[in-house]
Formats: structure tokens, C-alpha cells, sequence
């Protein structure tokens, strides 16, 4: 069985959680990443807790499937050998900030003259050009420039966090996207590219309606909650044994179909038949709905709606999901070996089933593990040439 992108090599110089993250995407689809790190030190993410054994163990989620290669890319002799992987790879993928590559060498002019079919991401905090192109920037920051941190929370509180970095997710998978829109354009014209995106962007794109409303209607997208906007109801309700469930009647067969629970002597809700006029009494619908929650049980709710055709949800710790009968039966999560720990690894799989191929997985590479094989069998070093590298610290210890 072959990957798709098998075949396929990418050399990431690059740190933390979006950047990598966009190449480990494609390592499991089959390309062959190469992951340069700083000597004896590694990704920062290699100490994140908690820690098996010496390692960070979400280290294997964000770079499996890797290899690993030490580099110090502040030295000249560092940068030509990664210049030299570069010269057979099909993309490079960074995230350090312009004025570090320029300050390396590594400008956009002799990357290309390495290899002119090289496509090229970097995936910086605000982008390589405009005002803030040279800022320092993380998720966090990304979010809440893109306006997301702005409209998360309650109404009359401070602005949330996600519960996760987000920009960190949808930048990582935005960047495996555009890479492989590079390759397939690159297939077709034989044209190398560089890729410049900003963390913040991808968050910015996805959140549809919130910038052409405020064009058309002055209108700034604020802080509600649980609740939707046009929709209702549409949030967290509370069950009998003190946990909630999702509920969201947001069309109007769902709302048709939940109506016959609530109580309705008056006849109001059911007169409320469009979702602009049950936003309008949000609080009214809102409280018939708890009410008839409030009096159940969850998992007696739940199977209560779904017999009635009632979309509903329960809400998921990660020791729930790690539970449940159908991320078991759609192999979500998988168990992966790793010979320094001893042990299995319980992981996510990688996303989306393929009629043609199974993806694999394998855990992330020891810090600099395959330096002296990269080294040797893709640059045509010599023992001695190694020995040398590590004696200056170009390399690490391996």
C-alpha cells in the first residue's frame, strides 16, 4: 500500500505547535518530514508536561511520524546544510520570524535560487509584510487579534479564552492545506511558491458573517454566551442529575419535533414558528426548555430526543471520549508503541477514512535521532565531516 505523498520530502524548521503541526499532517499521508531542531535543546515542545520519562508525551501528537535532525541555524555552516536539504526536498516549512531568516541568510532570493521548485510556508504570527510583520505572536494572540476572544464569553463579563489555542489548530491545518495547493500547482507548472501566512488569518477567514455585517450594518459582533444569535434555542441545558446536554432547535423541523416536549398550555411557543421570533422571547423559550431538561435524566434525555428525531448532545471530558462506543468504532483514537517508553501510547488517528489507503502513525523521533543518517545518506557526508559538525556545535549530540 502507498500514501499519497509518498515519495514526497519536507523539511521543517520550525517550533512550537502551527507550523509543525501543518507538516505533521502530511507525514501521515506519507511524506517523508525531516524536522530540524536546535542542538541539544530540541522544539520547546519537547518539555511540555506531562512528562513520560524525559518527554513531553504531546510531543508525539504534534511531530509523529517525524524524523529528527540537530541544526544550529545561527551558524553559516548550519544554514548551508539546511540549504543543502533543501536542494532535493519538495517544500520547507517555517515559522521563525523575518528578520531571524534574514538575519541566517535565509531570504526568499537564495532559497529559491537553491531549488526553484521549492514551495516554501511560513507561517508567522502577523505575516512577512505590513505593519506588525516582525511582532512576536502565539495563539493566544492570534485569536484575539482575529476578533475571536472579542465575541467569546458572557455578555456582561470579560472576553474568554477557547478552552484550547485554537489558531494553533486551524492555522496548522490551513498550513498543510496551502502546501498542498502548492504542490498540486507546482505539479502543474513545475513553478516552485512561497506560501505567506499569518496565524490570525485563517481564524480571521472562518468566521464568516462577523466583517461583511459590520460593512453593511455598522454592527459589532459582542459577547453572548451559549446562545446564537438567529437561533434559539440553541444552547446548554441543565438534567436531572446535574449535568447538561446540547440542544440546539436551530431549523425549523427540529424545533416542530421539540415542541411537544415543552409546555405550551398557553399556545405561545407554538405560535413562535420562525427562529427570529424565538430569539425575540429567547428567555421564555429558553426556560420551557429547562424545564423539561431539568426534570430527566441525561442519558434517559438524550435517548428521550433522539427517538423523537431531536438533534441533542451529551458534553465530553477527554475521559468520556476516550469511553464511547463510537470513537472506538471509528478508530479515532489509537494506541501507538514506542520502544524508549516501553509502552503503548494512546493517540488521536489521523483524520478522515480513505477507501484506497490506511493512514499510519508512529510516535515522534528522539531529539536529533536521525542527524548522522540524514547527514550521510541524503547530504554524502563522511564519518569524519559528522565528527567535525558535532565537535563545533553545529550539530548536537544526537
Amino acid at each position: 500500500m502507498t500514501l499519497p505523498l509518498a515519495g514526497f520530502r519536507i523539511i521543517e524548521a520550525s517550533t512550537v505547535l502551527a507550523a509543525p503541526l501543518s507538516a505533521s499532517l502530511l507525514a501521515e499521508l506519507g511524506a517523508e518530514v525531516i524536522k530540524v531542531e536546535e542542538p541539544n535543546r530540541g522544539d520547546p515542545t519537547r518539555s511540555f508536561p506531562p512528562m513520560v520519562a524525559g518527554e513531553a508525551a504531546s510531543f508525539h501528537i504534534t511531530n509523529r511520524n517525524k524524523k529528527s535532525v540537530e541544526l544550529d541555524l545561527r551558524t553559516a555552516r548550519g544554514v548551508d546544510l539546511l540549504l543543502a536539504l533543501c536542494r532535493d526536498a519538495d517544500a520547507l516549512v517555517l515559522n521563525y520570524r523575518q528578520s531571524a531568516l534574514d538575519r541566517w541568510g535565509l531570504t526568499a532570493e537564495r532559497l529559491r535560487s537553491t531549488n526553484e521548485s521549492l514551495i516554501v510556508l511560513h507561517l508567522t504570527a502577523f505575516g512577512r509584510t505590513g505593519p506588525y510583520s516582525d511582532q512576536p505572536g502565539f495563539g493566544r494572540i492570534a485569536e484575539a487579534f482575529a476578533g475571536l476572544t472579542y465575541i467569546t464569553g458572557e455578555a456582561d463579563e470579560p472576553p474568554y479564552f477557547p478552552g484550547y489555542p485554537i489558531a494553533d489548530g486551524i492555522g496548522g491545518i490551513y498550513g498543510a492545506f496551502l502546501l498542498t495547493v502548492g504542490l498540486l500547482h507546482r505539479a502543474r507548472t513545475g513553478e516552485g511558491q512561497l506560501i505567506d501566512l499569518a496565524l490570525y488569518e485563517p481564524l480571521l477567514r472562518m468566521m464568516e458573517d462577523f466583517v461583511v455585517r459590520y460593512d453593511v450594518a455598522g454592527e459589532v459582533k459582542t459577547r453572548m454566551g451559549n446562545d446564537q444569535e438567529h437561533s434559539c434555542p440553541n444552547g446548554l441545558f441543565p438534567t436531572a442529575d446535574g449535568d447538561v446536554i446540547v440542544l440546539p432547535a436551530s431549523t425549523p423541523s427540529m424545533w416542530q419535533r421539540l415542541l411537544p416536549f415543552l409546555d405550551d398550555d398557553d399556545g405561545l411557543l407554538a405560535q413562535l414558528d420562525t427562529p427570529a421570533k424565538r430569539a425575540q422571547l429567547r428567555s421564555t423559550v429558553d426556560g420551557a426548555v429547562a424545564a423539561f431538561t431539568a426534570v430527566h435524566g441525561r442519558d434517559d434525555l438524550i435517548d428521550l430526543l433522539r427517538a423523537a428525531g431531536v438533534a441533542c448532545g451529551v458534553v465530553n471530558s477527554v475521559a468520556d471520549i476516550c469511553a464511547d462506543p463510537q470513537v472506538h468504532a471509528r478508530g479515532n483514537l489509537v494506541k501507538v508503541y514506542d520502544e524508549r517508553l516501553d509502552r503503548e501510547l494512546l493517540v488521536q488517528a489521523p483524520v478522515g477514512s480513505f477507501s484506497s489507503f490506511e493512514t499510519t502513525v508512529k510516535t515522534g523521533p528522539r531529539l536529533g535521532e536521525h542527524t548522522d543518517r540524514v547527514l550521510r545518506e541524503l547530504l554524502g557526508l563522511d564519518p569524519d565531516e559528522i565528527r567535525d559538525l558535532r565537535d563545533q556545535g553545529v550539530i548536537g549530540m544526537g
